[in-house]
């Protein structure tokens, strides 16, 4: 069996699923006839991923804060869910650092008020608390970063993330375990894909430039992430949820990131971007370097994935180059107005075809 034929009709609460991942993850799980209720704020930009799909009639979709604790314990309620899914955040470094009690507030806060509720919902078996790969104390290595390094992010929102993790941790040992919950935290490297409309984001900033047909501003053309599309790490959430459900020794911490040869400076993203755009789009875009004294960002940023290999028997399904061609398809016919959902489900086809 396939895992994702588990979710066949699994009631499954997702916090987040107006966000750019949330969006993908949703369309994941209507297609495998789960019962999904969505948690989450109204969607943070316009256009927005989640209002494109027009969502409206198909899954439990509820407005509302994860810092209000009182309210989502009655949403748990009602809904008894057998799964959650955790990802609603304050996702954005720079915006960490504008608003850093509110990103605390929400990143930390609203994880201990998430497990609460997973506390006191005798129905949830599996939970998955989304963080990042800048849960991570920096130390700029150049090799992949594993599950058992220090967690201590150097911004506001990776720090929030760092004790995101502890939280969770500290819920697992005081009640869950004993409850037979399985929990895992995982932490995805740099996620690209149709969809993403957010500010101080490359992608997004490149698609907005191209739509404009105006040179793209690049920040930090030498820093080194772990990009891949965004179906990689939600096809993980699902997969690793499903599973541990059924066997919760599989319940732990867990990278989602690329293989070594898709960790790519900034500058060779934007660059292989302009090749896909023009091959797509007939027409072509140059981007241009402009350093500036912004806030503190990590030079290099790898992930080990040995661990989720060896447990799942995961490999990536798309490279850098793949993942590519797959986003400025997206953004094509979004920007000629064509059907974004068919587009959307054609994708998610073609990446489980691909699945081992």
């Amino acid at each position: 069996m396939h895992w994702l034929e588990f979710y066949k009709n699994k009631k499954v609460l997702i916090t987040g699923h107006t966000g750019f991942k949330g969006t993908w993850m949703t369309h994941f799980l209507l297609q495998a006839g789960a019962e999904v209720l969505g948690y989450s704020l109204p969607p943070a930009t316009a256009p927005n991923f989640f209002d494109l799909c027009k969502f409206s009639d198909k899954l439990h979709s509820v407005n509302g804060d994860i810092r209000n604790l009182s309210f989502m314990e009655s949403v748990f309620n009602d809904f008894s869910p057998e799964l959650v899914i955790h990802m609603a955040a304050q996702p954005i470094v720079r915006e960490s650092y504008r608003v850093p009690a509110y990103t605390y507030e929400v990143n930390v806060m609203g994880t201990v008020n998430v497990m609460e509720c997973v506390r006191k919902t005798s129905s949830v078996r599996s939970v998955i608390n989304v963080t990042t790969d800048k849960v991570y104390k920096n130390q700029e290595w150049c090799w992949g970063y594993r599950e058992n390094e220090e967690l201590n992010g150097y911004d506001p929102y990776s720090n929030s993330k760092s004790c995101s993790e502890l939280v969770t941790s500290s819920y697992i040992n005081s009640f869950l375990r004993e409850k037979g919950v399985a929990v895992s935290t995982v932490r995805a490297g740099n996620v690209i894909g149709g969809g993403d409309f957010a500010a101080d984001r490359i992608i997004p900033d490149s698609i907005r430039a191209a739509a404009e047909h105006r040179d793209i501003i690049v920040r930090n053309p030498y820093s080194i992430r772990p990009y891949q599309h965004v179906l990689e790490p939600v096809a993980v959430y699902l997969e690793l949820a499903a599973r541990q459900a059924e066997h919760p020794e599989l319940a732990g911490s867990y990278n989602v990131g690329p293989d070594e040869t898709d960790c790519l400076t900034t500058g060779e993203l934007v660059t292989l971007f302009c090749r896909k755009w023009e091959m797509a789009s007939g027409t072509s875009i140059t981007w241009k370097n402009q350093c500036e004294k912004g806030p503190h960002e990590a030079g290099c940023l790898k992930l080990d994935c040995s661990k989720l290999k060896n447990s799942l028997g995961w490999k990536p399904v798309w490279n850098i180059d793949q993942a590519m061609e797959k986003l400025a398809e997206w953004y094509q016919a979004y920007l000629s107005g064509n059907d974004i959902e068919a587009c959307t489900l054609k994708q998610i086809q073609n990446f489980l075809s691909k699945d081992r």
